[in-house]
């Protein structure tokens, strides 16, 4: 198999090699840039990128001109590594088309278990249809069969199931479940999030119980 291809752009060297460092260890090809500038260089002679980890707070070219220089151009996933916490950044990023958004400082097994998610969600979507413990989910054709029998799933709870299936053995808060699958213009209660994933378990029989609770935060999908 092909190793993937991820780009690290951040003008400090010392985070750089640190992140680097995880990565290869993780079995990914790293390709490095110092400044924005280089980033869209190296980017367009190299189409090939899987991933990008984007700074935000860079000379020449900062991380939102880069991003939005690749997006006229690419889909690629890109994850922006930023100091600034805050939600007006967070939303910016989002519009602009990231898929990640790790403030720093961070901890990069928490980085690694984030790039994996996103390139395992990637390739599924790629191959349309995911299979996990014996539940198949078809994205196209919309339909889910659990051991090979039908379940009929309302189209919420077909998106929560994606969204864990996207991000198995990953933590996930309510929060982040609820502006994934219900997006950000979504101003009910987080609740519906408990309400929903009853709902899944139930219809899931014993899958269900790949659905697990994390006491004070959210759930975690895993067999």
């Amino acid at each position: 198999m092909e190793q993937q291809k991820i780009m690290i752009v951040d003008d400090e060297n010392r985070m750089r090699k640190l992140v680097k460092d995880f990565l290869r260890r993780e079995g990914y090809e790293v390709i490095e840039a110092c400044d924005g500038e280089e980033a869209v260089d190296i980017f367009f002679k190299n189409p090939k990128i899987d991933l990008i980890l984007l700074d935000v707070m860079m000379p020449k070219l900062d991380g939102w001109q880069v991003l939005k220089m690749i997006r006229e151009h690419s889909k690629v996933p890109i994850v922006m590594l930023t100091a600034k916490d805050d939600e007006e950044n967070e939303l910016k990023g989002f519009d602009l088309g990231v898929d990640e958004y790790i403030s720093k400082p961070f901890s990069p097994k928490l980085l690694m278990a984030r790039v994996a998610a996103i390139l395992r969600r990637v390739n599924d979507v790629e191959s349309e249809k995911m299979e996990v413990g014996g539940i198949v989910l078809d994205k196209v054709a919309h339909q889910v069969s659990c051991d090979g029998k039908p379940i009929d799933l309302s189209y919420k709870e077909f998106e929560l199931l994606a969204y864990f299936l996207e991000n198995r053995g990953i933590a996930l808060s309510r929060e982040k479940i609820l502006n994934n699958v219900w997006n950000y213009d979504y101003f009910g209660d987080a609740r519906t999030i408990d309400t929903h994933v009853k709902k899944l378990r139930n219809k899931l029989g014993k899958k269900g119980e790949y659905i697990h609770t994390i006491w004070g935060m959210g759930y975690k999908f895993e067999v």
